[in-house]
């Protein structure tokens, strides 16, 4: 039997015997079990943990699949920067730092202590017209993120957190999934930051149009050259550093879901390090979660990004990790076990 499987095996047996039914705390249990065997250790912890949160142009932008210009992800990173967004303020609640990444802003942004740049590109090239990215650069995203994570798991960090920030990402969102699993756009295409009935159905051509160009499935790597973006790739690339270092990575809504849909397509032993935090209400995010066979935490109707769901979902691995490392069992409690 592996070292993990014996873990398994010995967590289970601990929650088992701790003074309730067992199963009772369901997915509270079964979320103990996966930090345990993910951390390699019989004492999980979800403290401390860090939000990656990516931001990134898109050049797809230009053809009108976002209600809002691209100009607004800078001016979020300067209001993340500031400590004014929802991201801060959950983090704050939570006592989680935020590491802020440049991953392809189109606009120039001032020096901050908390502010990393990925010096990659200014934003991806428009692809309806040609590939989003080169391979070199996905691949320099990937390790940027990769280092990233594995630079904060070093440092003590038990759980990472995805979030992500950039005009037009649902879109690259969209057509990644659909490039990788050939889940529907009619299916993954919704109003992201707010677009009306009319503005969806015009995104929707857009995007068939745009998935034209590169017809049939693709692997992650082609995927990403063709749609993009920089700030999903470099997610993709945090995954798989912080899982590979044993950490647990709390996965946010839509667009970091397509991050780790491409991570997992490269590296699906990772699978087990990953906690999905909701389901958003984007309509898409249902249909990539159960690609995944994935079982997100909540379901607030949620359709932010920046993380916020990731923060807002933290203190149930919290929770997790106190009900396996101190909850007492029927023995240490001196209470009578179910009778036979």
């Amino acid at each position: 039997m592996s070292e993990d499987a014996q873990r398994t095996e010995r967590i289970q047996q601990a929650i088992d015997i701790k003074t309730k039914p067992p199963g009772s705390l369901g997915a509270i249990e079964k979320l103990a079990l996966q930090m345990a065997v993910a951390q390699k250790t019989d004492e999980p912890v979800a403290d401390p943990a860090r939000l990656l949160l990516f931001a990134g142009d898109h050049g797809l932008v230009e053809e009108g699949v976002s209600a809002w210009p691209s100009e607004v992800t800078a001016q979020m990173v300067l209001n993340f920067l500031a400590g004014g967004a929802a991201a801060n303020v959950f983090a704050k609640s939570n006592n989680i730092g935020i590491s802020v990444v440049d991953a392809g802003v189109m606009s120039d942004l001032p020096d901050h202590p908390d502010l990393f740049r990925a010096n990659i590109r200014k934003g991806t090239r428009n692809a309806l017209k040609e590939n989003a990215l080169t391979l070199e650069e996905v691949s320099a995203a990937l390790v940027f993120g990769e280092e990233l994570a594995s630079d904060e798991v070093s440092v003590g960090t038990k759980v990472v957190a995805l979030g992500e920030m950039g005009i037009g990402n649902t879109s690259s969102a969209a057509l990644l999934a659909h490039a990788i699993e050939g889940i529907s756009l009619d299916l993954l295409t919704g109003p992201g930051a707010g677009l009306d009935g009319d503005g969806v159905n015009r995104k929707l051509d857009i995007l068939r149009k745009t998935a034209e160009r590169r017809p049939g499935k693709l692997e992650p790597m082609d995927a990403l050259c063709a749609f993009g973006g920089l700030e999903i790739a470099c997610m993709a690339g945090a995954l798989i550093g912080a899982a590979q270092s044993n950490a647990v990575v709390l996965v946010d809504g839509f667009i970091a879901t397509s991050a780790a849909l491409c991570a997992l397509r490269m590296h699906p032993e990772l699978e087990g390090n990953v906690v999905y935090a909701h389901k958003s209400k984007e309509p898409g995010h249902k249909a990539m979660l159960e690609a995944l066979n994935a079982s997100p935490l909540l379901d607030l109707e949620l359709r932010l990004g920046e993380g916020s769901g990731a923060l807002l979902a933290f203190p149930l691995l919290r929770n997790a990790c106190a009900m396996l490392n101190e909850m007492a069992t029927f023995e240490s409690a001196a209470v009578s076990g179910k009778q036979e």
